[in-house]
């Protein structure tokens, strides 16, 4: 009898556990209550001052914004700090700390994350800037994110060209590939256009080099080292330089430099406080809101909505620096010029108005090959998986 009892029991309380685990899993957090744990894989540390570090107060904005979320993460997610370790190993992690939604912050993580999400069909997964919803390669429970950094850049470098005093703007590339491509090309575009049309300037007498490092970010005995970069382009005349990388080493050496008695200058990327420690080199910055956009897909998460998407976001033209809406924007420096900026907002809200596009033909590539024909407008994908850079611009195009 007393087995009989205790086998009854049993079989409740499996049952009740069963019950408990099984409202867990389809529940949404809204209705059970329980916290919506989401994960971030950041290529760099997340104090970086730049790409890495936009991302980490995107997730402390979606803690802020929605309801019992909680972020976890895992930053210098690259092959210097975490050899050997594989994006799905840290997807595991993760999803055995309870996290149902994990963004992939790198481009570089493709393969890894496209990986870790056909091994996890139920946890949703972003990755950044990447294109496995456009070429049919991911699997459902992914999607593509990306903010329409081509206008900033254009930006940075319409900025660059109305400062510079020599004529000469340096670009310093991370690694090569069709997103840095696309970037430093609508930097060149802005240049140009200020160049030629505010300066009334012969756009052959305008020196625009990129030199690329290998990758985001120094990793010292595999890159090249930006500081020595910077250095060699602010010492052989040129005295304004873009950055592309996630690391603010030009805005630090355009500040010893201006120490030195050099006029110089300085255009960060990524994150919007970038120009902090820069006062007197600083133009301004590009740079990444991604708080509402995971705001707004982790809601769709949450509430069973979630599609597989390829986001590839405008800032908000209305106000490109609100940022509870844009997902681009361009916080001007304290090292500009009244005069300068005043041509900046003229720009801005002509490229918010589409009253200017700055891809539109004729265009070529380095090789002479035609990228836009007179009068043509790109279109998303062209500009997306950009071959070359354009002509005019110094540098490589490729790897190879």
């Amino acid at each position: 009898m007393k087995k009989i009892v205790l086998s009854i029991i049993t079989l409740s309380l499996v049952f009740s556990i069963f019950f408990i685990f099984a409202c867990t899993d389809t529940e949404p957090p809204e209705k059970t209550g329980n916290a919506f744990t989401f994960g971030l894989l950041m290529v760099g540390p997340y104090n970086d001052h730049g790409w890495s570090q936009a991302h980490y107060e995107g997730g402390k904005y979606v803690e802020k914004m929605v309801p019992r979320s909680k972020m976890i993460y895992i930053d210098k997610v690259n092959p210097a700090d975490r050899a050997g370790v594989t994006i799905p190993q840290l997807v595991d992690d993760m999803v055995e700390k309870g996290a149902t939604l994990i963004i992939a912050n790198s481009d570089d993580m493709k393969d890894g994350t496209r990986e870790a999400a056909n091994q996890h069909p139920n946890v949703h997964f972003i990755h950044i800037s990447g294109d496995d919803v456009l070429t049919g390669k991911g699997p459902k429970n992914l999607s593509n994110l990306m903010g329409k950094m081509e206008y900033g850049k254009m930006m940075a470098g319409f900025t660059a060209a109305l400062t510079t005093k020599t004529g000469k703007i340096a670009y310093l590339g991370p690694l090569i590939n069709e997103e840095t491509r696309r970037l430093a090309s609508s930097c060149y575009l802005g240049a140009r256009y200020a160049w030629e049309k505010v300066l009334n300037k012969n756009a052959a007498d305008l020196k625009f080099q990129v030199t690329w490092i290998g990758f985001w970010f120094n990793i010292p005995g595999v890159t090249a080292d930006p500081t020595q970069v910077a250095q060699n382009f602010y010492n052989t005349g040129y005295d304004v330089v873009v950055s592309g990388i996630d690391t603010t080493e030009a805005l630090v050496v355009a500040g010893q430099k201006r120490k030195e008695g050099k006029t110089v200058w300085a255009i960060p990327y990524d994150f919007e406080g970038a120009c902090e420690g820069g006062s007197d080199v600083c133009l301004g910055v590009p740079y990444f809101n991604w708080g509402p956009s995971y705001v707004d897909m982790i809601k769709k998460s949450m509430a069973g909505t979630w599609k597989p998407e390829w986001i590839w976001l405008e800032p908000n033209w209305e106000n490109i620096n609100d940022l509870n809406t844009s997902a681009v924007g361009f916080a001007a420096g304290p090292a500009i010029s009244s005069t300068t900026k005043q041509e900046l907002d003229t720009f801005i809200k002509e490229l918010g108005a589409g009253t200017l596009n700055l891809f539109t033909g004729p265009l070529q590539y380095q090789d002479g090959s035609i990228f836009l024909k007179a009068g043509e407008n790109a279109n998303d994908q062209q500009i997306w998986y950009m071959k070359q850079l354009l002509k005019g611009m110094g540098g490589q195009s490729s790897a190879k």
